[in-house]
């Protein structure tokens, strides 16, 4: 998590003239958290502001926790699931990945700028209470507002197969109309994730105060399910200006999870307090979906439908391809990115082609010394043992003192192999 604070306008005098390898221009620091530090940055190619989140490669010793500078150091999982899960998502409510770059030691991520703060920072402002006044039904309406959007980010990402399991105040992004913004996606899991023997999760992660109870029992979860469970946690935070479940000793509090132990302040309305107890509700199998938050009346109060439908259907076949096949590269591979493909690229170069399919490039499969090169060439990929890459069509993909691999046309399958200096040339083998 990385607290970002409020942005009041473009200004690169703190830092300036430092450019990250040659593309963004860095200016003050916006926020930090146990592992990343957010800067204030603008592409020097196109002008636009971002927000350069530069995330430390976790170290081999002594490095991986963190202590609050933003220098512990993230690992790779977790940079792989934040970028691999914002891939995917192309949405007015969820902070967009502009690009990704990487050095020695660093991982880059280009993000939308949200010049408004965090929900954290508006809560704390605002303080327990129903808002100035007693403004009640202001306040009420403002935290529909928000709750709307998040459900719909959230809802969005469901489809889409990414669960956030982080959700949370400081998570939540404002821009300067006032829009929330979903950020943060590094404890994120996708559908490719889940066991297959039970169809669930059983990573335990998130933030204490805003745990699934199901999380806290140590069994398989559904993702959907939890994330409904934090936005629940929001919403009461929206409303009252507090948290539901918050205790200086952890097990007291999550045992007041488990149970959903908590009370609701005597200015919530009753369509609120219904809604509330279907949303905390400590069986998962119970527990109100979000396609039922919606058709809920607080929720549907003045909702405009049509606009929602078409929110909820942006992005759909925009997945920020460059070759227009209307596909993301982690759908036709039918996987997420994995850390060659990000952390053991080549020192200083920018990753920009991760964000399309890449007309030009294709992957490739090296095998160990285990593996010897059989007679005639073999089908590349052919699930031995070895390394997984990608290279431009037509060229030598890697090499060593034993062996070098070439990657044939598209509707060939199979590679060249020279050994020593004797040279072992494959067949015309056709893909499948």
């Amino acid at each position: 998590m990385t607290t970002q604070a409020p942005v009041p306008a473009p200004d690169y005098g703190c830092g300036a003239g430092k450019v990250v390898l040659g593309r963004y221009e860095l200016g003050r620091v916006l926020g930090r958290g146990a592992t990343a530090k957010v800067y204030l940055a603008r592409d020097l190619s196109s002008g636009l502001s971002v927000a350069l989140k530069s995330i430390p490669k976790s170290r081999p010793q002594g490095g991986g926790g963190g202590g609050g500078d933003g220098d512990g150091g993230a690992s790779p999982a977790a940079i792989l699931r934040e970028i691999s899960s914002l891939r995917r998502l192309r949405h007015p409510h969820v902070a967009r990945l502009h690009g990704v770059l990487a050095s020695r030691s660093r991982i880059y991520l280009a993000l939308e700028l949200a010049r408004g703060g965090n929900l954290l920072s508006r809560l704390e402002s605002r303080g327990p209470g129903p808002g100035p006044g007693g403004e009640q039904q202001q306040q009420e309406e403002l935290a529909r507002r928000y709750f709307r959007q998040l459900i719909s980010a959230v809802g969005y990402a469901h489809s889409r197969g990414v669960f956030h399991r982080d959700l949370k105040p400081e998570n939540l992004l404002l821009d300067e109309r006032g829009d929330l913004k979903v950020t943060d996606f590094g404890l994120s899991a996708q559908t490719a994730h889940l066991r297959p023997d039970d169809g669930l999760l059983h990573t335990i992660c998130g933030t204490p105060a805003y745990v699934a109870p199901e999380i806290l029992s140590k069994q398989g979860y559904d993702g959907a399910k939890v994330d409904i469970w934090s936005c629940g946690v929001v919403l009461f935070a929206l409303n009252a200006g507090y948290l539901p479940f918050n205790h200086p000793n952890l097990i007291t509090m999550y045992k007041k999870i488990c149970r959903a132990q908590y009370r609701c302040p005597k200015w919530t309305s009753p369509d609120l307090r219904h809604l509330l107890s279907r949303i905390l509700d400590p069986d998962p199998h119970t527990r109100i979906t979000l396609d039922g938050i919606v058709a809920h009346p607080w929720f549907a109060r003045g909702l405009d439908v049509g606009r929602w439908t078409a929110v909820m259907r942006l992005g759909d076949g925009d997945d920020d391809d460059d070759d227009g096949d209307g596909k993301d590269q982690m759908d036709r591979d039918g996987r997420a990115l994995n850390a060659f493909d990000i952390i053991s690229l080549a020192p200083g170069c920018d990753l920009s082609g991760l964000f399309g399919a890449g007309r030009d490039r294709d992957r490739f499969w090296t095998g160990r010394s285990r593996w010897p090169a059989p007679r005639g060439g073999g089908p590349a990929g052919s699930g031995r043992r070895g390394s997984e890459g990608s290279c431009s069509r037509g060229k030598t993909v890697i090499s060593s003192p034993a062996s070098r691999f070439t990657r044939l046309p598209p509707e060939r399958r199979w590679w060249w192999s020279s050994r020593g200096t004797g040279l072992r040339t494959g067949g015309s083998g056709k893909r499948g």
